[in-house]
């Protein structure tokens, strides 16, 4: 403790130097100069726009160059960098210099006459073409410093008075139908009447424009053929009428639409097929060659949305690129037009050939995994995992894929009970990129066609002097992305049997101590359907403010209930000789992320919410379906299962306590990330979470309203190596306030979290 308090006192006086000398950049700077201490801009606002603090903030944006850092006065970086340009600077100076140097800033680098006409040019921009702006300049004699002030009186802005489409007296016979495109464009305008005149909202305008041409056919129009003219002089008090135009030598294969002759499509491109004799064949009009069936015509044929005889539509060509790629199967896919020579009726109408040539990833893959843990309850030991993939096992995209898990872990230490626990596993799944179901229904779904998922599973986990369990798992769901943002998952079908054997004296006991425990620990089946919903903007990186939520829905026991029976005097219902559990489960999990700059500054807040109910036939929830607290992606002061429920704190911290489960579960995040250099990154969190009962048991832990004081709360920071996306993470964490003990750091105690990927 007192070495920690002489470093810090070390530090506290290092920085304090530090900016005395920096205070003392006055005497470096010219006598006929003055450091420039930035400026400021008022609006006078005198006709109520309803953007005021916007355009305010847009003016401000204007005014350069930027001054110096200063820290409550004092210019650090200023300070090393005249420091360094005596004769013989010392190492500290040039160091220091190197990392927070700055070149100074006078007050006769300002250009305010440049930046006077900068504001009035984007107040004309804006509509406000009769502002005045006027600037002052304000200078400290005493600290050798200058700054600038700008009033900006504003006018009447120019309102819109009507929007309508000219043609050009020269023009043909033969042009009139792209300006008839351009009158219906006008229905969809974002120039409203009375809308301000702004140069922003007319270049949006023009895009909207050429994307409403292009989609319906104008392969070869461009914004750029689209001008505007305003005229202010048929109206009175501060409106004016927009005219929309084509310039003057717009070709005319920009005027017309075209129209698909043809869409080939080349399923294996590769070099070992690029001079190989392809097979030709033609569904629905598309033209399918391959030297080998490698992807079923007929299965490929409902993710292209391009046939003969189409418009040429680019949002069609986006969506059949995006529907193919969504397959899994392929790494490229390249559509392309070609411009078919001018027939008799290329006056009015255009023709194109489409090619769409897909380049597949690996057909087969074997991965395998290793990983060494150790846990801080003494358990050490190997996890290997092998798995084999087929992207296209049946020739129509199908993805198969078979994951074979094996573990063992080992009680090591003076103090432990040298127990082991060993698991094994075996999961199957085959992914069908199109919806199983009666009926074709692909052809409603634009944006993605749904896959469907069928997977079977068993695992063994054995806990030497405890039990053995086995699980075996069954589901048939369907996967939709609705758009870029948004995810459904439905699992109609979805079956999970937990068997538990092997049971010893010892955990006999632990179960008949506890009798909610017991419950959830019997053996049962588990069958109902679950939906997940998933909104993510996570990948808008332009963003500033993203939004990630995700909803999870079980329900389970209902319809088997229908053929539920009672087995003599039993008041537990069961389906084909077995128990069944009926419960209703759902939770959400929300955060945001918010870029604080463009250099890996980001601030992220989180909270997660779930609740199970069980009913019917069940008292508890499942072991496997309840919720647990703490851990690398939890409350990560404390270990997995290191929380709860409620102020439940076992005293023996050996042992892997399965009581620490509930129905209830609340957690609170916020995360600090930062980059440190290249591709380690750095992070400061405060995590608080706990788990609770709905019904009071042996250990207690039931959901009251006292809840928030029942809260385990930690701290800590991270370290974390991003690769491209691939993220290796540790966080070390220690307790604040460990329920049911009141709030203290508990820095002695760290707990070290390590994963892959963030947390959230």
């Amino acid at each position: 403790m007192q070495s920690n308090l002489t470093k810090y006192r070390i530090f506290i006086t290092v920085l304090t130097l530090l900016m005395l000398n920096a205070c003392s950049v006055k005497k470096y700077v010219p006598e006929d100069e003055f450091l420039f201490r930035g400026g400021k801009v008022s609006l006078q606002d005198s006709v109520k726009i309803n953007d005021k603090s916007s355009l305010e903030k847009k003016l401000q944006s204007l005014l350069y160059p930027e001054p110096n850092t200063n820290i409550l006065g004092f210019y650090p970086g200023l300070y090393y960098y005249y420091k360094t340009q005596k004769e013989k600077p010392g190492f500290i100076a040039r160091f220091l210099n190197k990392k927070i140097g700055e070149e100074p800033v006078y007050f006769s680098d300002v250009n305010i006459e440049n930046i006077e006409d900068l504001m009035e040019n984007r107040l004309q921009n804006s509509g406000f073409f009769h502002s005045t702006i006027s600037s002052s300049i304000k200078k400290d004699n005493n600290s050798k410093t200058a700054k600038t002030n700008y009033t900006v009186v504003i006018g009447k802005p120019y309102r819109l008075n009507s929007y309508t489409v000219e043609v050009d007296s020269i023009e043909n016979l033969d042009s009139l139908p792209v300006y008839e495109e351009l009158r219906n464009t006008l229905s969809e305008t974002i120039l409203k009447n009375e809308s301000r005149y702004d140069l922003g909202a007319f270049k949006a305008e023009r895009d909207r424009i050429d994307q409403y041409l292009k989609e319906r056919g104008y392969y070869n129009f461009s914004p750029s053929f689209i001008i505007f003219q305003v005229d202010t002089n048929l109206n009175n008090n501060n409106h004016y009428n927009l005219y929309l135009k084509l310039k003057k030598g717009v070709p005319q294969k920009s005027k017309v639409p075209y129209v698909l002759d043809k869409v080939k499509v080349n399923p294996n491109v590769s070099k070992d097929t690029a001079d190989i004799q392809q097979d030709t064949t033609t569904l629905d009009g598309v033209i399918f060659t391959q030297n080998k069936i490698f992807f079923k015509p007929n299965r490929l044929r409902p993710f292209v949305l391009l046939k003969p005889g189409q418009l040429y539509d680019p949002i069609k060509s986006k969506y059949t690129s995006q529907r193919i790629s969504s397959i899994g199967t392929y790494k490229f896919v390249n559509i392309k037009y070609k411009e078919i020579a001018a027939g008799e009726d290329s006056m009015s109408i255009r023709h194109l050939n489409g090619s769409i040539s897909l380049s597949p990833m690996t057909k087969r893959l074997m991965r395998a995994e290793l990983q060494g843990v150790s846990k801080s309850n003494n358990f050490t030991g190997p996890n290997f995992s092998l798995t084999y993939l087929n992207r296209n096992i049946f020739k129509g995209g199908e993805n198969f894929s078979a994951t074979g898990n094996f573990g063992y872990e080992k009680q090591i230490g003076n103090k432990t009970s040298g127990s082991s626990s060993l698991q094994l596993g075996m999961n199957l799944s085959l992914i069908f990129p199109r919806l199983i179901f009666p009926g074709n229904f692909d052809k409603y779904f634009k944006y993605a066609i749904p896959k469907t998922k069928v997977s079977i599973g068993i695992d063994y986990y054995r806990r030497s002097k405890l039990y053995s369990l086995s699980s075996y798992s069954a589901s048939f769901e369907y996967i939709w992305n609705a758009n870029r943002f948004v995810t459904h998952q439905l699992n109609p079908i979805n079956i999970n049997f937990v068997q538990l054997g092997n049971r010893s004296p010892l955990f006999n006991s632990i179960l008949n101590e506890n009798p909610f425990l017991k419950r959830s620990f019997e053996q049962q089946f588990i069958a109902g359907l679950a939906y997940s919903f998933t909104f993510s903007e996570l990948s808008e990186v332009q963003k500033k403010g993203r939004i990630y939520l995700k909803f999870n829905f079980e329900i389970a026991g209902n319809t088997i209930s229908l053929f539920g029976k009672h087995h003599n005097s039993d008041t537990i219902k069961s389906f084909l000789g077995l128990p069944y559990s009926q419960y209703v489960k759902g939770d959400v999990d929300f955060s945001y992320h918010y870029d604080i700059d463009n250099s890996g500054h980001i601030l992220i807040g989180r909270i997660f919410s779930g609740i199970g109910i069980p009913y019917g036939n069940s008292q508890t929830l499942p072991y496997v379906k309840q919720y647990f607290s703490g851990g690398s992606h939890s409350v990560r002061a404390f270990q997995i299962r290191g929380l709860g429920p409620g102020t439940y704190n076992p005293i023996d911290n050996n042992n892997m306590h399965f009581d620490r489960s509930g129905d209830v579960r609340l957690e609170f995040n916020l995360e600090y990330r930062f980059p440190i250099i290249s591709v380690l990154k750095g992070a400061l969190f405060f995590d608080a979470g706990n788990i609770w009962n709905l019904n009071e048991s042996v250990i207690g832990g039931k959901f009251t309203s006292d809840f928030i004081n029942q809260f385990g709360v930690g701290t800590g920071f991270g370290l974390r190596i991003d690769v491209q996306g691939f993220v290796i993470r540790f966080d070390l964490a220690a307790p604040l306030k460990n329920p049911p003990t009141e709030w203290s750091f508990d820095y002695k105690n760290p707990v070290l979290n390590f994963a892959i990927g963030y947390p959230f």
